[in-house]
């Protein structure tokens, strides 16, 4: 993994209405990691996503990509959306539906069906190419937003809680296979969750943010590097005794604020 920064934050502080959502934060992403950012409700997590995603300007220091600031969306940047269903356009197919990234980036319509079919097989959508996502469950579909921004070959990739509204059991297929995806395509991905364990399972690195920041007790309360080999198990990594360790100093954290 190079250790050259792909994501920087330099003393970056956001304010909205009038309100210090994030103090001054500093820290970085390299190329090929995944970082995760956990905290409590209200703490600024999606409110930092969007800053580095270039939706957001910050109020104050500098969000960096390459040592460039950013200044607006990138089509090197892709953002996966918790609410898949307002995501996706009901009226286009699944095929359809990533098609858009591919026509956003002007790519020919003959060369789009091989790319279509590439992603849709990395994702497992083969089968549901022509379906509407209103023949979808909510796992597929999520699968189409994840296939969608896989088609702009970002190598940078926002996850603003896109599982937070799954069931258990497909929440934890979709980890996995994110998890495939990432360490097989060296995509660098920045994630927001509210779930611990889920930060710890997936991420090399654990961002952890406080709410109501001051200048004694800043944004950024602490950072921890998940020292697990790869590839993790549900099962098996949760009972690692470095993953316990973890759980215990981050949830110490998180119930205390």
């Amino acid at each position: 993994m190079s250790k050259a920064p792909l994501l920087r934050f330099d003393q970056v502080s956001i304010h909205l209405g009038g309100r210090e959502i994030l103090s001054p934060t500093s820290f970085e992403v390299n190329k090929g990691e995944f970082v995760c950012v956990i905290g409590p409700s209200g703490c600024g997590k999606t409110t930092l996503l969007r800053a580095a995603a270039g939706f957001l300007t910050p109020s104050g220091g500098a969000a960096l990509r390459h040592g460039n600031p950013i200044a607006g969306p990138s089509r090197e940047v892709a953002f996966v959306f918790q609410d898949y269903g307002r995501a996706l356009l009901p009226w286009r197919t699944v095929a359809g539906n990533v098609s858009l990234a591919l026509e956003a980036a002007g790519i020919a319509s003959a060369d789009r069906p091989a790319r279509i079919a590439q992603v849709l097989a990395t994702v497992g959508l083969t089968e549901h190419t022509h379906k509407f996502p209103a023949q979808l469950s909510g796992g597929m579909q999520q699968r189409v937003q994840i296939a969608r921004c896989l088609a702009q070959e970002p190598e940078l990739m926002m996850m603003d809680e896109p599982f937070g509204a799954l069931d258990a059991m497909t929440r934890e297929g979709l980890q996995d296979e994110v998890s495939r995806l990432v360490r097989s395509t060296g995509l660098t991905v920045l994630f927001v969750t509210h779930d611990l364990e889920e930060a710890i399972y997936l991420s090399d690195r654990v961002i952890a943010l406080r709410a109501n920041p001051t200048p004694e007790k800043p944004s950024l309360a602490a950072m921890v590097e998940v020292k697990i080999d790869h590839p993790r198990d549900q099962l098996l990594t949760k009972e690692h005794p470095e993953f316990l360790r973890l759980r215990r100093e981050l949830y110490g954290f998180l119930g205390h604020h």
